[in-house]
């Protein structure tokens, strides 16, 4: 029974990175549209080639 309960909580910890994971991917895609959002409304467009091209990486990164 001890090897059920050590892969259980691999599996347990396995899926708990993953939606840790996830979870920093939403809030990292989320900062980078509002700094995107700043950066379009005050015409700043280094910022915002830099800030896209950032979320494309960060997209390509979750394929």
């Amino acid at each position: 029974m001890g090897k059920m309960n050590i892969s259980n909580d691999k599996m347990l910890g396995l899926f708990a990175e993953m939606v840790l994971d996830e979870s920093i991917r939403k809030y990292k895609e989320q900062h980078l549209y509002k700094e995107i959002d700043l950066a379009l409304a005050k015409g700043d467009e280094e910022t915002f080639l830099t800030l896209t091209t950032e979320l494309k990486s960060l997209y390509a990164l979750g394929k």
